[in-house]
């Protein structure tokens, strides 16, 4: 049957679609958090996508109604992958920049090895730990890459919250791998961004009645529009799609393309430029994402 050959290959792309996306507004972000308050902008995104994504929250025919242990994982699932990450992210890169950023984020697949270590028992190879320290050098490289004491102690703190939001999404990884196995992606995606959306609405509201509306120039709503569905709808459909058919310890390997294309977006779309410290710290992270997910050769 072609089936079983087909499904992996449509699940890999549409891992790496994802990570890419993701990578790409996480690097736009940043002109976004120089128009809009945080947690004004947090609220709006998971408002909009909350109204694209209605026809997704109810239960089809062929699924199961949610479990107890199905809830708590969804909640947390947004609290961790959602809210926290939002928050982390964006108050980071606010502080810090998209490349630095692009920098950071490689430590996702070491913060999902030891996240798989920790909950799920898995024995971690030394070339993975070798990994680990890789991109924990890289991370520490770039955040005193600045020569500037004010501005670096900025710095520190953004990619320190950067970082904060690196765990959150290996959180994200491997909670998500149990609940494809009982609920929808799109239904995952729409009750997940409900919860960002109910735990984010007092912060939003409290920054929403201060806010003067009438100062936001018509393209960066345009970009708001697309964050909000790239963030809240299209890359957590396309991962949770992934992931329903690939192992989660295979999917991290597609969050290599996360730290790529914000790196990226920052270089070609906001003109930032690479020093050389910055160069030697994504080069080292990169090395770091490569030692810890390249796959082991198996036994005869």
């Amino acid at each position: 049957m072609t089936v079983p050959v087909v499904i992996p290959w449509l699940a890999y792309l549409s891992l790496a679609a994802s990570m890419a996306l993701v990578g790409s507004y996480v690097g736009l972000s940043k002109v976004l958090v120089l128009v809009f308050p945080i947690f004004l902008l947090a609220w709006l995104r998971f408002g909009i996508a909350a109204v694209a994504m209605a026809g997704w929250v109810k239960r089809s025919t062929t699924e199961q109604p949610l479990s107890r242990h199905d809830r708590w994982l969804l909640f947390f699932e947004s609290f961790f992958g959602n809210f926290l990450f939002s928050i982390c992210m964006l108050f980071g890169v606010s502080m810090s920049s998209a490349l630095a950023a692009g920098v950071i984020m490689a430590g996702i697949p070491a913060a999902v090895a030891l996240m798989s270590r920790m909950f799920l028992k898995e024995r971690i190879a030394p070339r993975v730990m070798l990994g680990i320290a890789c991109a924990v050098g890289g991370i520490a490289l770039v955040s005193f890459a600045k020569n500037n004491a004010a501005a670096n102690a900025s710095s520190l703190l953004g990619n320190l919250l950067l970082l904060g939001a690196v765990l959150c999404e290996a959180s994200y990884v491997v909670m998500g791998k149990k609940l494809t196995g009982n609920v929808s992606p799109k239904r995952i995606s729409a009750l997940i961004n409900l919860w960002g959306l109910a735990l984010v609405t007092p912060l939003g509201l409290w920054q929403a009645l201060r806010f003067d509306f009438g100062t936001v120039a018509a393209g960066s709503w345009w970009l708001l529009l697309f964050y909000s569905i790239a963030a809240s709808m299209v890359t957590v459909w396309l991962w949770m799609t992934g992931l329903k058919y690939v192992p989660a310890s295979s999917a991290g390997i597609f969050t290599v393309l996360l730290p790529v294309s914000a790196a990226a977006t920052g270089v070609l779309v906001l003109g930032e430029h690479f020093s050389e410290a910055q160069a030697a710290a994504f080069a080292l992270a990169l090395a770091g994402v490569v030692l810890a997910t390249w796959p082991s050769q198996p036994k005869a």
